[in-house]
């Protein structure tokens, strides 16, 4: 049932928002990190969320714990050993793209590694590898939580 969700969801946004096939390999790193970024705020707002009412200020910054560059490069290293060659790659393009915006108050190999995991994030999503997006996810939020536990 779950994939005939998703991809009655993905025909229906193609259909009536008249988006045309893409071979996700064309996109530019950075493009992948884009959207990487987006569905990234999506899954850890949708998780805040899922926990009860609560005041927006304070959802905003549990939410900012986890989106910023440092947090990203954190599950980055603790997801690495996890990664297929075809992530790792996606992953690697994405880390060494040259942004055209500096790194605001994170450190370049933060902010770099931090493009490489929203890039393989865009990535999967664009591939429809919800399942794999979600896993690599929490093995990363995992890692995050047992850091901020020591």
């Amino acid at each position: 049932m779950e994939t005939s969700i998703r991809f009655e969801l993905d025909s229906y946004m193609k259909e009536v928002l008249e988006m045309g096939e893409v071979d996700i390999r064309s996109y530019s790193p950075l493009t992948l990190a884009f959207i990487g970024d987006c569905i990234f705020d999506l899954v850890i707002k949708t998780m805040i969320v899922r926990k009860g009412n609560q005041p927006v200020n304070q959802m905003q910054k549990e939410t900012s714990r986890y989106v910023q560059a440092a947090a990203q490069s954190y599950m980055m290293r603790f997801m690495q050993e996890h990664l297929t060659e075809e992530e790792r790659a996606v992953y690697r393009r994405g880390r060494n793209a040259k942004s055209v915006s500096p790194a605001k108050n994170q450190s370049i190999t933060d902010y770099r590694r931090a493009t490489g995991f929203e890039a393989l994030l865009g990535y999967l999503y664009l591939k429809k590898e919800y399942r794999r997006m979600i896993d690599l996810i929490k093995i990363g939020l995992d890692g995050l939580n047992e850091k901020e536990e020591e």
